[in-house]
């Protein structure tokens, strides 16, 4: 395990604070992704054999990605907003920092107990409990381990939420991420029940035809660096209404960006309908995305990292294209469509 400064303590002794409570709060960052979801689900799962009550809570009152609604557990997501339960433990599962759960950080200032299980490093601890490994290449990874630790039974439901995080934060095995020790978990998730042609499909081969619409305008607002090493991208709101799509539908926009050939940095920035952008990152070889994110606010891993840009979608095309070194970016509202 890579020391963080935010780590204080192990996960057995995680496991054992955990045994001696009863009600727990489990949260991820907004907008959840795969790693994160299946976390959560996964804890929620081991604690409940234990005959522990807990509720998975989202961070932000939004749909989350219905191609993650096959994972066990999924229905009972509850926006953090809306959750009027108990809290006697707070669990941050797969996120760093405060500002990173949202709607959740008041379950957080109330719990009698906080606990933090993640693989991003940053300076701070923001819970009273923190373990933080940023050389795994998923959370759930982590939480494989506590479950075993808690000495829960690893069933098909726990393997199944662990194995769909470590297969969408490793891109399929196909990052820098996937490591020896990646594969070795897989295959204990596997032999306790994950199906991994099944998951795979449900969330790599089931896209709607919105998505794929949506594909073509990416192609199409894309630049690329004059190297061809960066390449940046773009989705506007009208993009989205004129495909028909949603959030969801643009979740594998940045990786047809990475996986042109030469492309070393990817950049897919997508307009919310509340006017914020958003923008995903993604990288081959030694390039440090993270690094990027972090210069606009936000944060990640060397490979995959994310932000949300203060300023308009032209601003922000303007901006990362400035940082990209790509000199003529195709900008919103200049005729593409």
């Amino acid at each position: 395990m890579a020391v963080t400064p935010q780590t204080n303590t192990t996960l057995a002794a995680i496991a054992c604070a955990l045994r001696e409570r009863d009600h727990f709060v489990i949260c991820g960052h907004v907008s959840p992704d795969g790693d994160c979801l299946g976390s959560q689900l996964a804890l929620a799962a081991a604690l409940r054999q234990a005959g522990k009550q807990c509720a998975c809570v989202l961070a932000r009152d939004e749909e989350p990605p219905r191609d993650l609604a096959f994972l066990p557990g999924f229905d009972g997501l509850v926006p953090a907003a809306r959750y009027e339960g108990p809290c006697e433990v707070f669990v941050a599962v797969d996120v760093p920092t405060t500002e990173r759960v949202g709607d959740a950080a008041r379950l957080q200032a109330a719990a009698d107990l906080t606990v933090t299980v993640d693989h991003h490093a940053v300076p701070e601890a923001m819970s009273a409990l923190s373990y933080t490994d940023p050389d795994v290449a998923s959370t759930t990874m982590l939480v494989w381990e506590l479950a075993a630790v808690l000495g829960a039974e690893r069933d098909r439901i726990v393997a199944t939420c662990c194995y769909t995080g470590l297969m969408t934060d490793t891109g399929r095995f196909q990052y820098q991420n996937a490591d020896a020790a990646a594969f070795a978990a897989a295959a204990e998730m596997v032999a306790a029940g994950a199906e991994p042609a099944v998951i795979s499909r449900r969330i790599y081969q089931s896209r709607s035809l919105a998505s794929i619409l949506l594909e073509g305008r990416n192609v199409d607002h894309m630049a690329l660096s004059a190297d061809g090493a960066a390449a940046l991208s773009w989705l506007s709101q009208a993009d989205f209404e004129a495909c028909g799509a949603c959030k969801a539908d643009a979740e594998p926009m940045v990786d047809v960006l990475r996986a042109i050939d030469g492309v070393e940095v990817a950049c897919m920035l997508r307009e919310q309908p509340d006017g914020e952008v958003r923008g995903s990152l993604r990288a081959k070889g030694d390039a440090d995305v993270a690094a990027i994110a972090r210069a606009f606010g936000g944060g990640g891993h060397t490979a995959a990292a994310g932000f949300t840009f203060a300023g308009t979608l032209v601003q922000a095309v303007d901006a990362l294209a400035e940082r990209l070194g790509i000199e003529c970016p195709v900008r919103p509202g200049e005729g593409v469509h």
